[in-house]
């Protein structure tokens, strides 16, 4: 049998040595996000993933309404759940939302709060690790392509991203580049320049910081290989 685990789960009761797990008093418990095998005692790095933290935001889709809580597709191996009482808005099965998480409760479950409909538009998905980069330092590198497709963006932590108004295609191609390209240099001037965003004043991009986004993301990126 298979499951999802997360840093500090329970692997076995018995000491086991695998890799991306520690033993203490004579139990296994995973140090990863991952899947553990209990019949083969493995244990399978899941790449990228996205973890919940109190106030991330997120974006979702309604998957399912009923009995005043509404279940909420994340992109994770996590459910999200809305519960009325943190809630003031009525939603429906499709329905995009933007939203932040409360907790990760026993059972798995993220719990969000203070849900916001997005109203149409069009959600794509990129891999979580990457969401930094299409963020940019200091919001520099979404800000630009919003501004230069005049489309309305919301980037979820979860790695999902919705999009509305404005040139959305353009827009898209934009966060895929950043995606495809987050590792090299001169990438914030290339977007900017691809997508036509005015030069915000007295807000240059230094080579020092350049230079500092390109190094996370290729440690990042040595990480997802390993």
């Amino acid at each position: 049998m298979r499951k999802i685990v997360i840093p500090g789960d329970l692997l076995t009761d018995k000491p086991l040595r695998i890799l991306d797990a520690i033993v203490e008093d004579n139990k296994t418990y995973s140090t990863i996000i991952g899947l553990y095998d209990d019949e083969k005692k493995s244990l399978i790095p899941l790449e990228g993933l996205w973890y919940p933290n109190r106030d991330d935001v997120v974006v979702g889709i309604i998957e399912e309404s009923k009995l005043n809580t509404e279940t909420v597709i994340l992109n994770a191996p996590y459910k999200g759940l809305i519960i009325s009482k943190y809630s003031e808005s009525h939603m429906s099965s499709g329905d995009f939302i933007e939203a932040n998480v409360k907790e990760l409760d026993k059972t798995g479950t993220v719990i969000l709060t203070r849900p916001k409909i997005l109203h149409d538009g069009k959600i794509i998905r990129i891999k979580p690790s990457k969401v930094n980069r299409v963020l940019g330092k200091a919001n520099t590198m979404i800000k630009q392509i919003t501004e230069g497709t005049k489309t309305r963006i919301v980037v979820g932590l979860n790695g999902l991203i919705w999009l509305n108004g404005g040139n959305i295609d353009l827009a898209i191609k934009a966060i895929e580049t950043v995606c495809k390209e987050a590792h090299t240099s001169g990438l914030t001037e290339k977007i900017g320049t691809m997508v036509g965003a005015p030069k915000q004043p007295n807000q240059k991009i230094s080579k020092e910081t350049e230079t500092k986004e390109t190094t996370e993301n290729n440690e990042k990126t040595e990480e997802e290989m390993i």
